[in-house]
């Protein structure tokens, strides 16, 4: 039997608030996501009790992990300031993980210390990059796992986190459907798959699960991805991450020391528009960028091979050279590499020998010797 809402109220009765009520009481808890071994929700408080507030959300998380069944929960701690001239005057509170975060304001106050002096080395894990996008409908989780396949293919152990919280892809590009297991320390053993070590929430809900859900509960699933689960030794960790330049690319940037990021675009002005953003959110955080792709670069037919330049051509490339960065190659579109990750079998697995699975190694072949110190140094 699952775990049920009341369940999970009944547990949290017990946990007393600095108010000196149960925190059922409070009125602070968000709606509570309960079933299939996982919960999730949120306590919701005014930035200037925050404090107080963090050894209240532990110990809900504790009293959660606690009930017969539960194998994941997720407790995050919203905090917010008061609508006001004072509130506007002064910077908000900056914590990590499970604690309070403003990312519209992410930058600390003069004096403050760094949130990436907050970083810390997953043990095991030698060099972890992010594939971003500043849009969504660009191909961008294909293409990371296609890379990831790649980097496979050139004899580096593979990880694959699936970060896109709000439209996780990997469950249906790899075609699994299993729950992950805990281990003997109630971490998340990653599921694998192609001879990757793979974590998506997709693996946590039902695909038509609406993920409806704040910033703060947002950096607390990736720190959990990122932190719960037993990784394993690994040269590199691919992370997909979720379109554009928010929660999730600063939660990231602020947990680990990423050593690259690559970002995807297509070739028309518009994609390339929202590209140069997620280069410079990059860059402002102090993440290398270790190139640009240019997806959907063309269309080859593929009864006569014609190539057809849809969406323009060259577009990546050009500004690749404009920014001095990388360009790591161009991606075609092709009947092939829909079909194939659709099906839950992405090209570079299911045709190894082909010219897609070829494009995909030699991109991963420019990735990995750029990583190559921080391999070797691991």
């Amino acid at each position: 039997m699952g775990v049920t809402q009341q369940q999970v109220q009944d547990a949290l009765a017990k946990v007393a608030t600095p108010r000196g009520v149960a925190l059922t009481n409070a009125n602070v808890l968000s709606a509570i996501t309960a079933g299939d071994g996982k919960v999730f929700f949120s306590i919701n408080v005014e930035a200037a009790e925050a404090r107080a507030w963090e050894s209240v959300r532990a110990a809900a998380e504790a009293a959660v992990r606690a009930i017969p069944g539960v194998e994941v929960a997720m407790v995050a701690l919203t905090a917010e300031r008061k609508a006001g001239p004072a509130a506007a005057a002064a910077p908000p509170p900056h914590r990590h993980a499970h604690g309070v975060q403003n990312v519209a304001a992410h930058r600390p106050p003069q004096g403050a210390p760094s949130p990436m002096s907050k970083q810390a080395e997953i043990p095991g894990v030698a060099a972890i990059i992010a594939v971003a996008s500043g849009k969504g409908g660009v191909g961008k989780s294909t293409t990371a796992i296609n890379l990831a396949l790649g980097l496979r293919d050139l004899g580096l152990r593979v990880g694959l986190l699936d970060a896109d919280i709000y439209g996780p892809s990997v469950p249906r590009l790899t075609g699994i459907h299993e729950k992950p297991q805990l281990n003997d320390e109630r971490k998340m053993i990653p599921l694998s798959r192609f001879g990757l070590s793979i974590m998506s929430i997709g693996f946590l809900v039902e695909e038509e699960t609406a993920m409806i859900w704040r910033g703060p509960m947002v950096m607390s699933a990736i720190t959990q991805m990122l932190r719960d689960v037993a990784w394993g030794t690994l040269d590199v960790l691919v992370v997909d991450m979720p379109p554009g330049t928010g929660d999730a690319q600063l939660t990231l940037a602020q947990n680990v020391p990423l050593k690259g990021a690559i970002i995807i675009s297509t070739p028309q002005d518009l994609s390339l528009i929202d590209a140069r953003r997620g280069l410079a959110m990059f860059k402002k955080v102090n993440v290398p960028v270790l190139g640009i792709i240019e997806n959907m670069s063309y269309f080859q037919c593929p009864h006569c091979g014609t190539q057809s330049d849809i969406f323009g051509h060259g577009g990546a490339r050009h500004e690749a050279e404009r920014l001095a960065v990388p360009f790591l190659g161009e991606i075609p579109l092709h009947m092939s590499i829909r079909t194939t990750s659709d099906a839950g079998t992405p090209v570079v697995e299911s045709e190894p020998d082909g010219p897609h699975a070829a494009i995909y190694r030699a991109i991963g072949a420019k990735v990995r010797d750029q990583l190559k110190g921080a391999i070797a140094a691991a």
